[in-house]
């Protein structure tokens, strides 16, 4: 049986160990493993997926359920000139402080279920359809997220009741056309062109500018093979970000429009297709105000932060937009944390875990004695 010490103690040993192995998203078998581990030696009632990794873990009794996310992967990243996974996203930290609030609260007589979801596979971006097809949100009246902060949007000893991510779509599509000599271009059909004129239209793209929106390539390649060879065949990409969904929909639309109005000016094929659609925050007032009653329960008035407006992404929203009567929030901590997420040599000062773990036992509890 594990020697349950400190809480404090307990999450720098659990951060360190997911820190040193991480694992990227649909193969975090070791992770689960571990937290399988820790569950059984905490005498904690779990559940596991035959056909995908992650974990579910329950604490108190009742009908209504209070859940909370954890993510478990890590990127795939060139680290120092070695490719590697690596928890530049701070997923190791939202275990360990998740674990934390278990920790804390697995004693505790509640009124309700308190459901801890491990999710896999955030950063590839289906991991909470995963756990949705699971039925991981069966009776769960409110969910709570936990991410830390950049340090320019929070810094250490600040926590925000609510996170609202923007939305994001990302495309791949194909020029196909014919090479040419250089010499007669008009023999073939120029996929460069194309690609042009597809990042003009991105270019021209006008919504209204009060809304918060980009458009841009991200990638290009067309090669005929050498010099005096016209291309006539290109792969490229699209990264679309918006902070409210339906704006999201309305630069799609026109994408799609685009992109199909240009293959007929062309006369040249342009196939494409969204291969992710992450949504963005559709933020609960009544689960912000408890975690915001929670931070300053737990850390004083001086910690409490306003809520986090961030042009990334989370996977996190698909919670609530395949559920929509969900309260839901996510919980951003100030940690230092720096250069930025997804840098490979990402810091932050690990005191952060400890605030977000008191954080987290309060709003759960709270949440879950109401």
């Amino acid at each position: 049986m594990i020697d349950v010490r400190k809480t404090e103690e307990m999450i720098f040993e659990w951060f360190h160990y997911f820190h040193t192995h991480p694992e990227v998203s649909w193969q975090e078998h070791n992770t689960t493993e571990k937290l399988a581990t820790i569950l059984d030696d905490l005498n904690i009632r779990y559940t596991r997926f035959d056909d995908v990794t992650g974990l579910i873990a329950e604490i108190g009794e009742g009908k209504e359920v209070i859940a909370v996310r954890a993510d478990i992967d890590a990127l795939w990243q060139e680290v120092d000139g070695v490719m590697q996974a690596n928890h530049s996203c701070g997923h190791d930290a939202n275990i360990s402080m998740v674990l934390g609030a278990l920790l804390e609260l697995k004693d505790k007589k509640l009124k309700k279920r308190i459901r801890f979801i491990f999710q896999p596979a955030e950063e590839s971006g289906g991991g909470a359809l995963a756990m949705i097809e699971r039925d991981v949100l069966k009776d769960v009246s409110h969910l709570f997220g936990v991410h830390l902060r950049p340090v320019e949007e929070l810094p250490l000893g600040k926590v925000s009741p609510a996170i609202f991510h923007g939305a994001a779509a990302f495309l791949s599509g194909t020029i196909t056309g014919i090479d040419a000599h250089g010499a007669r271009p008009h023999q073939g059909n120029n996929a460069i062109d194309v690609a042009v004129a597809i990042q003009q239209m991105l270019k021209n793209l006008y919504i209204d500018p009060f809304e918060v929106y980009s458009a841009k390539m991200t990638k290009i390649v067309a090669d005929g093979g050498s010099i005096n060879i016209i291309p006539g065949n290109a792969s490229f990409s699209i990264d679309v970000r918006a902070q409210k969904n339906e704006v999201l929909e309305q630069i799609q639309a026109y994408v799609n429009e685009g992109l199909k109005q240009i293959s007929q000016l062309f006369a040249i094929d342009v196939n494409w297709q969204w291969l992710d659609v992450t949504p963005g925050a559709e933020v609960s007032k009544e689960a912000a105000k408890v975690a915001e009653t929670s931070i300053i329960e737990a850390l004083g008035m001086e910690h409490l932060a306003p809520a986090v407006a961030t042009p990334g992404s989370d996977d996190f929203h698909f919670y609530t937009i395949k559920q929509p009567q969900l309260k839901a929030t996510m919980i951003g901590v100030g940690a230092n944390l720096a250069p930025g997420l997804h840098h490979p040599h990402m810091t932050f000062d690990h005191s952060g875990l400890l605030d977000g773990a008191k954080v987290l036992t309060a709003t759960l509890k709270n949440a879950a004695t109401s």
